[in-house]
């Protein structure tokens, strides 16, 4: 734990702690509705292949808010270059968020062998290894190397789905595991992926890792924005780019679709569009001396500052928000309000629990880091 650090900025603590207390509600509103048979908001739920909702769209605002935090981090620290220092420090970051990421992704394989295969792959080991690369790539090269290499990477990758497989299934990317990042899978993992069956696939899998990156570097680049360019301008420009990935995500999706499972190039573009966005309002807004948070923007940055403790708290403990003690306040708001509406009741006193746990570090000056 290290002591709360000065001059961060803001809105990237802010939408990060978004990010991750987005993440929290979309999987305990997944766990009270496939768990429960209760019906949840679908906006909460991810959509079933193609296309976006709400839920499709917090990890990857996360995985964008990584990028931008990495020239920030590296000037504070007076980074220049990978010297032996620097890729020890990147290479142990990286060991430590993939070996808590395959602990947390196999809780239920640890407590029971016969429960299935264990999962090498999750959400922490993705965000373990697009930070490596992005820490690499940011000290290692220019920006026209990392530039080109987002570009390759995105076309490179809508044309490799479009390969057919070896194992002679049509490739239909509008349907799940028809496609050669899903035969990878199956190839590479065997029965250690998240969706089983012929046709299975890991959603954080193998192939996927690569538009992944591309997806950190585009946040690589917005972060090496705002260390030379601050102010209403720079959020306009912002503001701008995210119009025009979003604008290039819908295009690109005429040849590959959006598909969050396989991190498409369309769906890179798109998310990172709404992410630059959101960060370039958010800029605007509070990036000054003048901006006093409230109480929601505190408990959005409590989130933001100590997201990775927030994320495993969270993981640890996902099996709460189906305990009859948080489900039992379902039953009476039920007669008042729509069933939606009302399983919401302990998925908000969940994160409630973890929002306090978060604040309590803020008090403390604490943030825990891998």
């Amino acid at each position: 734990m290290t002591t709360h650090p000065t001059g961060r900025l803001p809105s990237l603590d802010l939408l990060r702690g978004i990010a991750v207390m987005g993440m929290i509600l979309v999987n305990s509103a997944a766990a009270i509705h496939y768990d429960r048979q209760v019906a949840v908001p679908p906006w909460l739920l991810h959509a079933h292949w193609n296309g976006l909702t709400l839920a499709d769209l917090v990890f990857p605002a996360f995985l964008m808010m990584m990028g931008v935090a990495v020239p920030m981090a590296a000037a504070g620290r007076g980074a220049r270059g990978i010297g032996p220092g620097q890729a020890r420090r990147i290479g142990g970051r990286v060991i430590r968020l993939v070996l808590l990421g395959v602990v947390l992704s196999n809780l239920y394989w640890f407590a029971r062998f016969d429960s299935g295969a264990w999962r090498p792959f999750g959400v922490l080991q993705r965000i373990g290894l697009v930070y490596g690369a992005c820490a690499l790539l940011y000290l290692g090269c220019g920006r026209r190397v990392r530039v080109g290499l987002i570009v390759a990477i995105l076309i490179g990758y809508a044309l490799l789905l479009l390969v057919p497989t070896p194992d002679g299934v049509p490739v239909d990317l509008m349907l799940p595991g028809r496609n050669v990042a899903a035969w990878v899978d199956r190839w590479l993992l065997g029965s250690h992926r998240y969706v089983a069956g012929a046709a299975g696939y890991d959603p954080e899998g193998v192939l996927g890792t690569l538009p992944a990156i591309a997806h950190g570097l585009i946040g690589v680049e917005v972060g090496a924005y705002l260390l030379v360019a601050r102010g209403r301008a720079a959020a306009l420009r912002l503001a701008l780019a995210g119009a025009a990935m979003i604008a290039g995500g819908l295009l690109a999706a005429l040849v590959s679709p959006i598909v969050k499972d396989l991190w498409s190039s369309s769906f890179v573009l798109a998310t990172c569009g709404t992410t630059t966005l959101a960060l370039g309002g958010l800029h605007a807004l509070v990036d000054h001396d003048g901006w006093k948070p409230g109480r929601a923007a505190t408990t959005a940055r409590d989130f933001g500052i100590n997201a990775v403790a927030a994320y495993t708290l969270h993981m640890v403990t996902a099996s709460v928000v189906g305990w009859d003690l948080f489900y039992a306040v379902v039953a009476p708001l039920m007669l008042v309000l729509p069933t939606p509406v009302a399983a919401m009741a302990p998925v908000l006193l969940y994160m409630a629990a973890i929002g306090a746990a978060m604040a309590w570090l803020r008090r403390q000056g604490w943030i825990v880091k891998l």
